[in-house]
Parts: C-alpha cells; structure tokens; sequence
C-alpha cells in the first residue's frame, strides 16, 4: 500500500503546470466532492499534491467524507494561541485527526528575489503552525488519536536558491554552519531540525523547477520514500487500533 514515486513526478510536473504530465487522479476524481477534475484549491498549484496526499487515505479504506483537500470541505483546525489556522490537507476520522498536512514552496518570484524576500516567512509558518496544532492538542482539543503532522516542501532550483547566502553583521554572530550556505541549504537544515526537535512526525523536501521539473531530494532523510512511509506508517498504527471504522461521527 504505497503511492509510487511516478505518481510523485506526475504530481510535481502538474505542479508546474506542465501540459503534458500524465497525472492520473481517477482513484479519487469524483468521490471525494471537492472538485477533483478542476481545481480543488481554489486554483492553486498544489492540487496535485493535495489529490496525491489524499490518495494514501483513500485506498486505505476511509471515506471520502475523512479526506479534506477543498477549503469548501473545512480545513480549519483548532489552535491553542489563535482559535484555529487553516491547513492544506486535512485527515479527520471521528475523533482523530488522522493527519494534517502543510504544503508550501518558495520560488524566485518575477523579480528573482522571492528567495531572499520570503525565506523568512517559510521558516516561520512552518514553526507555527506545528506549535500552536501540538499545543492545542496538549490541550484536550483533539480527544482521540495524538495528531499526526507532515510538511511537503518544494524549493524551486534556480540559480539564486543554489548560491551562497550573505549573512549580516548581527548583534550576536550566528551559529558558524549557516556561513556558505545557499537556501537549498538552509532549508534542508531547517526541515531536518523540524524533525529531529518532533515538530513534524514527516517532513518531504524537494527541489525542482518548470524548466526540470523531475524532483531531486537533496537530504536523504527528507525524500520521498521516507515520507510515504511515515504516512503508510501511520496508516497501519491506526489500522491497528480499529481505524477507520465504519460508524464514526465526524468530529470536525
């Protein structure tokens, strides 16, 4: 029980908008009432992604019902420092959320400066997010299952995510690693450090581009096969546990 890495490929030459990539989503076109066969998030170019992620849960044997890739199916979930945040992919089984998923990516931007300018940002959802969910959760507010949170990144491979990143004089110098590092690096760095501190229980991160948009993993923790098997890890974890199971009353 696996997504392949091909679905992968096709998925991410979607992504980029190339016209001919093969991506199939007849597993779930139709039956998960979010508009499969156009967009399913609001246009966005990470419905594939999104129709890919739900793919695991599907074949797993939970309802449409379960899977929520659609801002109109309700991806709000609760925090505990705001009232609740909305995510990309939402799995939610009676009173388990089975898992929540943040989809992001960081690009040049028209200007080639979109690295330099949003790098920042990225870093800083990606903490957030995971932290007020997490504290949330130690708050009773998901009563089933302990959540379960993954992070799907793409860094597009340009020429000015591959060089070096200047560091400014600061009030205190910086840890030494950062020194010679580009945002390809940084970022690797980043997501690693997401998952050895347990902030996501997986972390997929890619770079690719409209030009090649076949993926490359640059940290062998972080790809793909890793990340489909933390989610088919899950998977079986629940199955164990009774889930899905057939009479649960939606809790969100």
């Amino acid at each position: 029980m696996t997504v392949g890495r091909q679905e992968l490929e096709d998925a991410i030459a979607a992504y980029w908008g190339v016209k001919d990539a093969q991506f199939e989503v007849s597993a779930i076109k139709g039956t998960l009432g979010a508009g499969t066969s156009g967009s399913v998030r609001g246009g966005m170019h990470f419905d594939p992604i999104a129709v890919l992620l739900g793919k695991f849960f599907l074949d797993a044997g939970y309802s449409p019902a379960d899977i929520r890739i659609s801002k109109k199916q309700h991806l709000e979930l609760p925090g505990h420092y705001r009232p609740q945040k909305q995510w990309d992919v939402v799995i939610a089984h009676g009173d388990t959320l089975v898992a929540a998923f943040e989809l992001k990516a960081l690009g040049a931007g028209n200007d080639g400066k979109g690295f330099s300018k949003n790098y920042n940002n990225r870093v800083e959802e990606a903490l957030g997010s995971a932290v007020d969910l997490q504290r949330a959760a130690l708050a009773d507010l998901y009563p089933g299952e302990k959540p379960w949170l993954g992070y799907f990144f793409i860094m597009e491979d340009h020429p000015n995510s591959r060089r070096p990143v200047n560091i400014a004089d600061g009030a205190f110098p910086v840890e030494g690693l950062w020194h010679g590092m580009s945002y390809q690096d940084r970022f690797g760095i980043f997501c690693e450090r997401l998952m050895a501190e347990g902030l996501y229980d997986s972390v997929c991160y890619l770079t690719s581009s409209a030009a090649e948009p076949k993926p490359t993993e640059l940290v062998p923790g972080l790809d793909w096969r890793h990340f489909a098997a933390a989610i088919n890890a899950r998977v079986s974890y629940l199955a164990e546990l009774g889930l899905p199971h057939t009479d649960a009353p939606p809790l969100f």
